[in-house]
């Protein structure tokens, strides 16, 4: 026996097809964004350098401190994303030139994670010793380099070059703040987290940020090539 079906429900409607593709593009452009920038200014890594630099300090000025270096992370970030455009242009920066630029940095820095080690260009020894003798260390050196450093400014401008859109615009930003909030809360709560984790946690899970992180320079070296037409342009299939 032939069961009657209705037609209409076989039938998929272009503007669905259209709010689907546009749902899934939003969705990964915004984990891109989130990621990438979270990798990169990685609050785990900060947590030793962290305690080591408030080790005189109490959990409520401990606290201060966090709120302000991730304050001071937010308000770097968010400027330059802001400003990116801007910058490209004053400078005649293109965008498949700063991919390729911003790519070595990433490289750089995720091969000092996989070592379990947190890079030159977010932490130097000099700077250690002297935020250790500041009272208040939240801005610099805690704030900027060490988490808004130089491979979290270009991947936030790496990623603004990328966005055309308002809407790819607002998914940048709130990852910057998202990455702001997740960085007080572990900093603010350094040594629970060091306690829980144990040295050897940490020491993972920044192997494995410095895994992805390596992946995504590597990804921004072959897109700044593509658009420079070096190599040829094909449709990748992303990993499932």
């Amino acid at each position: 026996m032939i069961v009657p079906c209705n037609l209409s429900a076989l039938l998929v409607n272009p503007a669905t097809l259209a709010m689907r593709g546009m749902h899934s593009n939003y969705v990964r452009f915004s984990v891109l964004a989130l990621s990438s920038i979270f990798f990169l200014v990685d609050p785990f890594a900060a947590i030793p350098a962290f305690l080591a630099v408030t080790a005189n300090a109490d959990p409520p000025r401990r606290k201060r401190i966090a709120r302000k270096a991730a304050l001071t992370c937010s308000i770097v970030l968010t400027s330059f994303a802001i400003a990116g455009r801007m910058i490209f242009r004053m400078f005649g920066i293109t965008l498949p030139a700063f991919e390729i630029a911003g790519g070595l940095v990433l490289l750089l820095i995720g091969i000092d994670m996989l070592e379990a080690r947190r890079s030159p260009t977010q932490e130097s020894s000099g700077e250690m010793e002297e935020a250790s003798q500041k009272e208040d260390a939240g801005i610099v050196p805690l704030g900027i380099p060490m988490l808004a450093g130089p491979g979290a400014i270009s991947s936030v401008m790496v990623l603004v070059g990328q966005a055309p859109s308002p809407w790819q615009m607002a998914a940048i930003i709130l990852a910057i703040l998202i990455t702001a909030l997740l960085s007080y809360l572990l900093l603010g709560s350094a040594d629970r987290v060091r306690r829980f984790l144990g040295e050897t946690g940490i020491r993972i899970l920044v192997r494995i940020m410095g895994l992805l992180l390596m992946a995504l320079a590597v990804q921004f070296f072959v897109n700044g090539l593509t658009d420079l037409g070096v190599i040829a342009r094909h449709v990748a299939t992303p990993v499932e």
